[in-house]
């Protein structure tokens, strides 16, 4: 045979061959391509914690928002039924009784009814972390009464109970009670399942784990039984992801492969990817406001004088007009957006003289500015918050002009947590964002000056009053919603007068987004409670 007549034949295998794969393929796939999974990847700063006992950063709600459903939901404006189609409360605020939509299935298949709801605040509370804090003052029992109606009975009233309830995440009670490992710290219950649930869910959210690895992402599905309806091309998959270096984010944003970013993007870094034709930039008031939170029981910080001088010192004007433009200038202690902000409260502002007068008055003069080196203030931001060493850059010089030294250190956010968890360990200021856990004023009022929450990262000052603690509780307990808002309003008074934070701005966060993405959140939808912003049952993934 001749080479002609070889090639010759072996094309005519080749043709057969590919004839009789593409008949094949017809009849089995009917010509048809397997459809395109959609995916939504959104960068966070990390660690990521999926357990409902145990996270309540930005990352952690949003991942619980995904993976879970709580018992009412937020929404721009108020709360509306949720897993709980209805309720009733007694007359003096102590007994609320919650009825519960049946059918809900939970991602393992079995049906969401009371026990669940119940055992998941019992929960909850005996592990004692994440969005406890919230419920431990007041919660005396959680009863199922029937198999949908769930009955809470409080020590004492709790005004804003019902705005809090969207932080109860509702957990699949026989899902959790099969993966505890014992012997543990929790009796009975072991370690209630908390170290299965750092990589696997027990939720009836709109998606459900499919891959953990906790240094670097959460992976998300969709659960195609989902009671609730969502919109239509919801992405299939929700992807977060550790991402801490905005070049990194910026080419992951140019090809396509990251469709949110994280918040945490630098101004030059978001104009130069809004330049780029298929990006946007949004704008989300976020809930929260930027501290320098004061450590009240360190030396120098533990007298008023020296707080105030920093205080008066400090250039706020350039914090808010070059390093965070567009965010508005904190106006007290409670972002202005949130229900129970009094516009009244005294703030500070710059003025150097005024500054100097307090210094003079406090018991460390005249030592502290003739022997600066002695009374150094060690101030730390936060390392995946590219932004917050600018303000610390601009808090040091500022000080250096009232004769003040002050340390900056860049400090991972893992470390920071830790450190914010000992009074020992504490630095003398820490630069941290902190937004409401549910929409009213006693939300952050709790968690940054209450004492029960001191061990967390939403304060660093160290205030243990039992002042302020009764003042915050005796608010709380107050059922009329305009007597209870107007003693939040003392409150916000005497924080500014005690002045243990430094209240720089209300966080605007701004996210870089693919315009194929249609997110409620970057078109001015916003929900003003932390976590609620990236909720895949809202987000549309269009065909691009």
């Amino acid at each position: 045979m001749t080479t002609k007549e070889s090639v010759i034949k072996r094309l005519a295998i080749a043709f057969c061959m590919m004839m009789i794969v593409t008949a094949f393929g017809g009849c089995l796939g009917e010509g048809k391509t397997p459809e395109k999974k959609t995916i939504l990847r959104a960068g966070f700063a990390w660690p990521t914690y999926i357990d409902p006992a145990e996270g309540s950063d930005y990352s952690s709600s949003t991942a619980l928002c995904n993976l879970y459903d709580p018992l009412v939901f937020p929404t721009e404006t108020e709360i509306k039924p949720w897993v709980a189609k209805n309720w009733d409360v007694s007359s003096d605020g102590k007994v609320w009784t919650f009825y519960i939509n049946e059918g809900i299935k939970f991602h393992s298949g079995r049906e969401l009814t009371a026990k669940d709801v119940a055992f998941s605040m019992e929960r909850l509370l005996t592990i004692g972390r994440g969005f406890s804090y919230i419920y431990a003052p007041y919660i005396k029992s959680s009863n199922a009464v029937d198999k949908y109606t769930v009955k809470f009975t409080l020590d004492k009233p709790f005004g804003p109970f019902l705005s809090s309830l969207v932080r109860l995440y509702i957990v699949d009670k026989e899902e959790v009670l099969s993966h505890i490992k014992t012997p543990g710290a929790y009796g009975e219950y072991g370690d209630f399942a908390m170290e299965w649930l750092l990589t696997h869910d027990a939720g009836s959210g709109p998606y459900k784990v499919k891959d953990v690895k906790l240094e670097e992402y959460v992976y998300m599905e969709r659960f195609k039984d989902y009671w609730k309806e969502m919109v239509s091309n919801a992405p299939d998959e929700m992807r977060l992801l550790a991402l801490a270096s905005p070049p990194t984010e910026r080419t992951l944003l140019m090809n396509r492969e990251l469709e949110i970013s994280s918040q945490w993007l630098p101004e030059e870094i978001l104009r130069s990817v809004d330049r780029i034709e298929g990006i946007d930039v949004a704008s989300i008031p976020a809930g929260g406001s930027l501290y320098l939170m004061m450590h009240t029981k360190k030396s120098p910080l533990d007298d008023i004088h020296v707080r105030k001088a920093i205080s008066y010192a400090f250039d706020y004007e350039t914090v808010v007009r070059y390093i965070f433009p567009g965010s508005p200038s904190a106006k007290g202690p409670i972002p202005s957006i949130i229900l129970g902000w009094s516009s009244d409260v005294p703030v500070y502002y710059q003025d150097l003289a005024k500054a100097e007068e307090e210094l003079k008055a406090s018991k460390y003069w005249p030592g502290i500015t003739k022997h600066p080196e002695n009374y150094q203030i060690e101030l730390h931001w936060c390392a995946e918050v590219p932004a917050e060493e600018k303000v610390a850059v601009v808090f040091a010089e500022c000080m250096e002009k009232i004769g003040l030294i002050t340390s900056v250190v860049k400090t991972p956010w893992l470390k920071m947590v830790e450190e914010m968890g000992d009074q020992e360990t504490s630095p003398h200021i820490v630069v941290v964002y902190v937004s409401s856990h549910y929409p009213e004023a006693g939300s952050i009022l709790e968690s940054k000056y209450h004492s029960k929450s001191a061990l967390s990262w939403e304060q660093n000052e160290w205030l243990l009053s039992d002042e302020i603690d009764m003042m915050i509780e005796d608010a709380l307990s107050t059922i009329d919603q305009e007597a209870r808002f107007a003693k939040y309003g003392e409150i916000q008074w005497k924080i500014m007068e005690l002045c243990p934070t430094l209240m720089v701005c209300e966080q605007t966060m701004k996210f870089a987004y693919q315009t194929y993405v249609k997110w409620p959140a970057g078109e001015g939808i916003y929900i003003p409670v932390m976590g609620y912003a990236i909720d895949g049952r809202r987000i549309q993934i269009l065909p691009h």
